[in-house]
């Protein structure tokens, strides 16, 4: 199939009938990914530069799934010496089931069910993403990008996909190798269709108005968008 413009196209893991131990399996495959994928990788070397000079950080994390990158972020705050309030926010209420599930007593992190719409003017200091823009449509999107520039105090950061062939073809072949869940296999090449490229970025930056975030590729198969203040 061509990669020429967007697929338009649904997601197994995003069926409203699915069984709740079905998707916590499917979340719990898919942080697998993000870990073989090195997926954290931008977003902790942004809130890295983010940190120098500020003692404490508020982080909202918009669609978080499994929670993983959550718990990343815990895990290097705790090593950084960072303080940070973490809070997590997801429309689907079985993320925040599988998130809890997974997610180590002690932790301090705050799961939310909901629209991450209803959380403005929270003083957040960061908003983040990772592997959620490939889900909206582009009115979403472009709503989502405004949110984040009218509510981050330092920052905000898209962490998601890049459409391109080879990832498309080789997703699947990795999925089996490594046997994750069958949907696993089936939506992450559908993300990969869904997904955006770089010039596509920039006009959905200059539609929501904003001139001053940056787009870069990042190995292997990412686009991360950043903005700092």
């Amino acid at each position: 199939m061509s990669l020429a413009t967007r697929r338009d196209a649904s997601e197994l893991m995003d069926a409203d009938d699915l069984d709740p131990a079905v998707y916590a399996a499917v979340v719990a495959d898919l942080a697998r990914v993000n870990t073989v994928t090195l997926a954290a990788r931008p977003t902790l070397a942004f809130l890295g530069r983010l940190a120098r000079g500020r003692s404490r950080l508020r982080i909202l994390d918009v669609g978080f799934g499994d929670g993983d990158m959550l718990r990343r972020i815990e895990r290097w705050s705790a090593r950084r010496g960072v303080r940070v309030e973490l809070v997590g926010v997801d429309l689907n209420p079985r993320s925040e089931a599988a998130a809890r599930e997974h997610t180590p007593a002690g932790s301090s992190i705050r799961w939310i069910t909901g629209d991450y719409a209803e959380l403005a003017d929270q003083k957040w200091d960061v908003i983040i993403s990772s592997l959620v823009a490939h889900h909206m449509t582009q009115n979403e999107l472009i709503a989502f990008l405004r949110f984040m520039e009218a509510n981050a105090a330092a920052g905000w950061f898209v962490n998601d996909l890049m459409r391109h062939a080879m990832a498309h073809r080789g997703f699947p072949l990795l999925a089996w190798i490594a046997r994750w869940h069958h949907i696993v296999r089936h939506d992450g090449t559908v993300s990969i269709a869904r997904s955006f490229r770089p010039a596509e970025w920039g006009e959905l930056l200059a539609q929501a108005g904003i001139v001053d975030a940056r787009v870069s590729r990042v190995f292997p198969f990412r686009l991360c968008v950043e903005r700092r203040r």
